[in-house]
C-alpha cells in the first residue's frame, strides 16, 4: 500500500474526527477541550488508531475516552457519510500525553538552568 496515500487518509481522518467532535457528538464527557493530535493507520487501512489530548485531571481525560468509546459507531457512521473511502477503518482511541510530558520536559530544563545561573552568581563565573 502506498504510505504517502496511507498518510494522506491519516490527515483526512485526523481533520473529520477533529470537527465530528467540536460540532457533532453530544456526548457531555467528551469535553470541547480535547483535540486530536495524530491518527496512526495500519498499513492496510483497516484499522486507525485516534490518539486524544486534553487538558484537565486523570478521572477527566479517563472520561473522555469512555466518551469516544461509546461515540465509536456514531464517528464511523459520520466518517463514511463524509469520506469517500470504500472501507471505514475501525476506530481505537488512546489518551495522547505527549504535550504534558513536553511541557514537563521544558520545566525541568528552565529549572537547571535558573540553578546554574544562581550557582554562577553564587561562586562567581569561572569558566
Amino acid at each position: 500500500m502506498d504510505n504517502k496515500r496511507t498518510r494522506r487518509i491519516e490527515q483526512e481522518l485526523k481533520r473529520e474526527i477533529s470537527s465530528i467532535l467540536a460540532n457533532d457528538i453530544k456526548d457531555p464527557r467528551v469535553s470541547t477541550l480535547a483535540s486530536i493530535t495524530a491518527v496512526d493507520m495500519t498499513r492496510d487501512l483497516q484499522f486507525a488508531k485516534v490518539f486524544v489530548s486534553t487538558i484537565g485531571d486523570d478521572q477527566e481525560k479517563e472520561d473522555i475516552i469512555e466518551g469516544l468509546k461509546n461515540a465509536t459507531g456514531f464517528i464511523k457512521r459520520e466518517l463514511g457519510a463524509r469520506l469517500n473511502l470504500r472501507h471505514v477503518p475501525e476506530l481505537t482511541f488512546h489518551l495522547d500525553e505527549s504535550i504534558e510530558r513536553g511541557m514537563y520536559m521544558g520545566k525541568l530544563i528552565n529549572d537547571v538552568l535558573k540553578q546554574d545561573e544562581e550557582n554562577r552568581k553564587k561562586y562567581g563565573n569561572e569558566e
